[in-house]
């Protein structure tokens, strides 16, 4: 064990007052989810042994501990990424810390574009699979404390949690898409030829972040659940269309509300 994982999850422990089972990540624009959080403890990535900084706009960089859908969570107000800089051990640090205080499941969530031509800029999408782009975070000698070194990823986003959040969404007449979704390094946005050949090969959004999350958390035994926010529409391109950072993070600071409402009701749902 790497005894910096060790000391990370040891500063925690000293800090939460029930160990959380459900942990979330949080993607761009989407941190305001984290004021949903009852009785909240913030711990800022700063004051954090080993713990990175987030850099990208629209990641605050803490840690935010408290209740949700009645029970005690763990949520990432902003990740680190690939294209900051960071290592992909870098990147999926917290998850491996968030395996040895006791979390038994992560809820992960981004913005993403969307190249499936039925989606439109502010709709939800359940990811019930994913195409890697990126280099994998298992790579280099495997870690034996975490998980096997050639770890199943059949089933990386747990089925069970999909029909729950399907089943709460048709409940609250909220529509919600199901795709594949495509990570690549960033920090470009795609070309259009891009978003058309990831289209072709079965991708439904794209983004540059959250698959090496999710793959160390399957390596670890962490129930996954995952959803995208689309934020841009990667299909068609007028003479003057760019993408926006800016406009990203306002299409999903939109859905923000929405994604809540979601999210804490499959927390309560979780057993």
């Amino acid at each position: 064990m790497d005894k910096n994982y060790q000391e990370t999850a040891d500063y925690l422990y000293g800090k939460l007052s029930v160990i959380p089972e459900v942990a979330i990540i949080l993607g761009s624009g989407l941190g305001s989810l984290a004021g949903k959080i009852e009785d909240p403890l913030v711990i800022p990535y700063a004051g954090i042994p080993h713990f990175k900084r987030s850099t990208a706009e629209g990641h605050k960089g803490n840690l935010i501990y408290g209740k949700l859908g009645g029970k005690y969570v763990l949520a990432m107000q902003g990740r680190f990424h690939y294209y900051e800089g960071y290592t992909m051990q870098e990147v999926t640090y917290p998850v491996r810390v968030m395996k040895l205080i006791g979390v038994k499941t992560l809820l992960v969530s981004n913005a993403a574009g969307g190249i499936n031509t039925s989606f439109k800029i502010g709709d939800l999408m359940i990811i019930r699979d994913h195409i890697n782009m990126m280099p994998n975070p298992l790579i280099g000698p495997n870690n034996m404390d975490f998980g096997p070194r050639f770890p199943d990823m059949t089933r990386a986003y747990d089925r069970e949690l999909i029909r729950l959040m399907e089943k709460i969404a048709k409940e609250k007449n909220i529509p919600l898409k199901k795709g594949v979704y495509v990570a690549l390094t960033g920090p470009t946005y795609e070309t259009p030829a891009e978003y058309a050949f990831y289209g072709k090969v079965g991708g439904d959004a794209i983004g540059m972040s959250t698959v090496p999350e999710v793959i160390v958390a399957r390596h670890a035994g962490l129930r996954v659940f995952g959803i995208s926010v689309i934020t841009n529409e990667g299909y068609h391109f007028a003479d003057d269309f760019v993408n926006d950072s800016a406009d990203v993070i306002t299409a999903a600071n939109k859905a923000a509300d929405t994604l809540s409402t979601l999210f804490m009701e499959l927390i309560a749902g979780i057993e």
